[in-house]
């Protein structure tokens, strides 16, 4: 059997909202449950929105509320390769990094407000506008000078 075309989420509501699906029917396998549906002559899966690859549900309670929340409330069950005590899982080794990247955001956020917040409530004056803007002209003749672009 070849491998069935994917669609999206955004897709498959548009296609349940203008009444043109033919058919749903839900796939049991390893791991999950499946979409398939059909629209016109095509045959497609339903894909997980940010890997592209086909969505499994877990528990086929999750995929009825799923497909009852995109409008479709008739739909077949293929429960023939279904194995609910099989031992594999889903894993998504790349959600650890993702959530270790977001707790290091979340800390620098804290730093970075920390440290704003005590420069504005530091007591010490700053310098006055006329000083620094002398001090700087200083500065900037003695690197023109430097430089042999002083006047």
């Amino acid at each position: 059997m070849t491998p069935l075309e994917t669609i999206d989420h955004t897709t498959l509501t548009h296609l349940a909202d203008a009444g043109s699906l033919r058919s749903a029917h839900a796939i049991g396998q390893v791991g999950g449950w499946s979409v398939v549906v059909r629209y016109g002559t095509y045959r497609r899966v339903l894909a997980a929105s940010r890997s592209k690859q086909v969505r499994l549900f877990k528990k086929l309670e999750t995929l009825v509320a799923y497909l009852a929340g995109v409008g479709i409330t008739q739909f077949d069950v293929d429960a023939a390769e279904f194995n609910a005590k099989s031992p594999q899982r889903i894993q998504r080794p790349d959600r650890s990094a993702a959530l270790q990247r977001a707790h290091q955001a979340a800390a620098y956020d804290n730093y970075f407000r920390e440290a704003v917040q005590a420069a504005q409530e530091d007591p010490a004056p700053g310098i006055p506008h006329e000083q620094a803007q002398t001090l700087f002209a200083a500065k900037r003749a003695e690197l023109l000078k430097r430089t042999g672009k002083a006047n």
